[in-house]
């Protein structure tokens, strides 16, 4: 099992500084404008897809935080010579913080970004309602076009190449539908996998410096997010108010920021 890994500013001949982590059913290319930024600053930079996901392998099984944890890894291990700054964003902020607890030696800091703190149990009291509530719906089959322009209208106002990135998570057949690249059996498995995970057991064990970066409506900080700053021994909290779940694809510019400042 191999990860596809997606390099900027002369990696893999250069080891990365900073490596970053899509969140669920999302690809690496939704970090291009943060690592372009980051770039620009004179960074190296690498992206992950986890499994099943983007370019990378997908096996049979595996689909659930641990083993993505174990995927990192291991991808860490083949692509680093010196501890690296890790970002996750969604479920790939709960991917990140177990690598960040269980291999230190790898992570010389962690940058969480709307995500890290995820524990549906939280927000719903049975796997079933979880169910209900989260299942995505089906698009296999849907004519390209029709899909690109329902995206587009979801990315108003965020920054050009948004839509391409976007458009990633899926594939084009030959007739020019499209699929998941992620099937909707193998997201319902990782998502088990964040109803069953309590992200918390991990903070105590997380010995870098940690920025935890929600997007908040309105300046109001959600009660996981607090637990979480209370929770790790070396934490910073900067929300970004009124962005997007996916404000790394957003507002790359400032999650480049949050990176760079923990770049040694």
């Amino acid at each position: 099992m191999s990860l596809a890994a997606w390099h900027w500013g002369g990696a893999p001949v250069t080891p990365p500084r900073a490596v970053l982590v899509h969140g669920l059913a999302s690809t690496s290319r939704l970090w291009d404008g943060v690592a372009a930024d980051l770039v620009a600053e004179g960074a190296t930079v690498s992206a992950l897809d986890l499994r099943g996901h983007g370019e990378s392998d997908a096996p049979e099984s595996g689909y659930d935080t641990e083993t993505a944890a174990d995927d990192v890894i291991a991808a860490l291990e083949a692509l680093v010579s010196a501890p690296v700054v890790l970002a996750g964003q969604s479920w790939g902020g709960n991917v990140a913080l177990q690598v960040a607890a269980r291999a230190p030696r790898l992570v010389s800091g962690l940058v969480l970004v709307d995500g890290g703190w995820i524990d549906l149990q939280r927000s719903f009291a049975t796997w079933d309602s979880a169910l209900d509530a989260l299942t995505p719906p089906s698009i296999d089959g849907m004519p390209a076009d029709e899909f690109r322009h329902v995206v587009s209208t979801s990315l108003a106002g965020f920054p050009e190449g948004a839509l391409e990135a976007a458009a990633s998570v899926v594939r084009v057949r030959a007739d020019g539908t499209i699929e998941r690249r992620l099937p909707i059996g193998r997201h319902l498995q990782i998502l088990r996998s964040l109803w069953e995970d309590d992200p918390s057991e991990w903070y105590s064990q997380v010995t870098c410096p940690v920025t935890l970066v929600p997007a908040v409506a309105d300046g109001t900080v959600p009660e996981p997010v607090l637990l979480a700053e209370a929770a790790l021994s070396d934490v910073r909290l900067h929300p970004q108010v009124g962005a997007h779940h996916d404000v790394h694809l957003q507002r790359p510019a400032e999650i480049a920021t949050e990176i760079r400042s923990l770049l040694p």
